[in-house]
């Protein structure tokens, strides 16, 4: 199947008025080459069209790529998923993002394009509703646009410190969550109305894993259990422009970077004794450090991660073995050890892996904070999961080397939208 879509700038007066992009984006659904055209500025009500929606829809699932493209990265360094490897200039890690900082002084690109991401895919929603009316209720445009304001805002609110909403004044960042899960909720709905069982599963699994974010166990595993194992919804990249590859490939792709690495990480022991092959790695044998100096370590030992092996590789915005890792924690808040090491070593199993065992509810939370660091990867995940694991005060320890203390586990607000946002108070 080959589909061509125009992408689209609306002309209005309005915050984050980007609603579509270069190249449309339809992820999870195989079989499909995705073009666009790109014909200039149009007027926003040029958009309230049945012919436009697909390309409306598709340029924000873009745009969601975009954003996701920038936090897993200087995320997972912050995060100490990767080290750095040395540049801190294109395509580098920034001397604060290197010393874990993430300030409001350092950039304002990984918050303008989240916030985009957010706005445009909620305006796909209202606009659909708005083209379609009652024929909305069973359409997979529809249940599209809603997966991706799900995505969009579980984004947000996994990844920032503040919750800004088409600049209100700040809340909490859970206010992403809260929206997140009733996209999600709706998602799930008109999914399964139009008869779309990959949108309906991503749904399901988006609003596990915001339900598990938001303390609600029983509800995430409930939703969990209903995506099989084998399921994953991808984000997918592109060669187009430089703005489509895979920065994590592209950033340690030694053409010309090789700004990151994952020596020193928790990382490299763990696959040299396991062999995980969800964490993979390898080296060069005549290239032998990163492209420049780290700090007081002059340059290091460069190991360039292979998860993503090129620069179209697809980043998981979900999946069905991350869902046994939900069940896996929901069982451990409810005191079951056993259980939750049958649901964390099915993956295992699979991958041929020796099963994680512990003595007690400790040290299954701590085999449970591994393998959800090791199954989630480099996928912009492992900030949120570190904020909410302190903020509950769960039991378990991280490894040695990704310890946290002195580094943030959130993005600020940046300067940009502190100066601009008439709303904006110290929350």
């Amino acid at each position: 199947m080959r589909m061509t879509f125009s992408s689209t700038r609306v002309s209005m007066p309005r915050r984050l008025a980007r609603v579509a992009a270069p190249l449309a984006i339809l992820a999870g659904i195989s079989g499909c080459a995705l073009d666009a055209v790109n014909p200039g500025p149009i007027q926003a009500d040029a958009l309230n069209s049945p012919s436009a929606l697909n390309s409306l829809v598709a340029g924000s699932g873009r745009d969601l790529s975009e954003a996701l493209n920038w936090t897993s990265y200087t995320g997972g360094a912050v995060a100490r998923e990767i080290f750095p490897g040395g540049s801190t200039g294109s395509f580098g890690i920034s001397v604060q993002a290197q010393n874990g900082k993430l300030t409001d002084d350092d950039g304002s690109t990984w918050w303008d394009y989240s916030q985009r991401a957010r706005w445009t895919a909620e305006d796909a929603v209202t606009r659909t509703k708005n083209v379609l009316g009652a024929a909305s209720a069973t359409s997979a445009t529809l249940a599209q646009a809603l997966v991706w304001a799900g995505y969009a805002n579980r984004h947000l609110g996994e990844n920032f410190c503040d919750g800004i909403i088409n600049g209100g004044k700040p809340e909490a960042y859970t206010v992403y969550l809260e929206r997140a899960e009733a996209y999600f909720t709706e998602a799930m709905t008109v999914a399964t109305a139009a008869n779309n069982t990959a949108l309906a599963q991503a749904a399901t699994a988006g609003r596990a894993s915001v339900r598990l974010l938001r303390n609600n166990t029983v509800g995430a595993a409930a939703d969990a259990a209903l995506v099989p194992s084998t399921m994953t919804y991808k984000m997918p990249y592109y060669q187009n422009e430089l703005d489509q590859y895979n920065r994590i490939f592209w950033a340690s792709a030694n053409q010309p970077y090789r700004a990151h690495t994952v020596w020193n990480t928790y990382i490299e022991a763990y696959r040299k004794t396991t062999r995980d092959p969800r964490v993979p790695f390898d080296s060069s044998l005549t290239i032998l450090q990163g492209d420049a100096a780290v700090g007081s370590l002059g340059k290091v030992r460069w190991y360039f991660q292979t998860k993503y092996p090129a620069l179209t590789s697809p980043i998981n915005l979900t999946s069905g073995w991350e869902m046994r890792l939900i069940e896996a924690e929901a069982k451990l808040v409810a005191n079951d050890v056993s259980g939750a090491l049958t649901s964390m070593n099915g993956r295992r199993t699979a991958l041929a892996l020796a099963p994680v065992s512990a003595a007690d509810i400790t040290e299954a939370w701590t085999m449970l904070k591994r393998e959800r660091g090791i199954e989630l990867w480099l996928e912009g995940r492992r900030l949120g999961d570190m904020r909410r694991w302190k903020a509950l005060n769960r039991p378990g320890t991280l490894d040695a080397k990704e310890d946290m203390t002195g580094r943030d586990m959130c993005f600020a607000t940046p300067l940009s939208e502190k100066q601009t946002n008439t709303n904006y108070t110290t929350p």
